[in-house]
């Protein structure tokens, strides 16, 4: 899984693998999902990320890895 964002181009990109894309869609205005062979999304794209997220710090991004059923509560403390 790849996270990407891209000053230039003002584009935040979410690949979950390496598959080939045959076709892209956008499901809403600047969102757009990539899809594989096998019809699975495998891509999504966010353009125009600077207006969505006008104080976007990119050197503070946070990631979470959630493990566990999603029904577990989290972690108590």
């Amino acid at each position: 899984m790849k996270l990407r964002i891209d000053s230039k181009a003002d584009a935040l990109s979410l690949r979950l693998d390496d598959s080939a894309i045959v076709e892209s869609v956008e499901v809403a205005p600047g969102v757009v999902l990539d899809y594989n062979q096998a019809e699975q999304v495998v891509g999504v794209e966010m353009l125009r990320l600077s207006t969505r997220s006008p104080g976007l710090d990119i050197s503070d991004l946070k990631f979470e890895a959630i493990t566990g059923s999603a029904a577990e509560p989290p972690p108590a403390g």
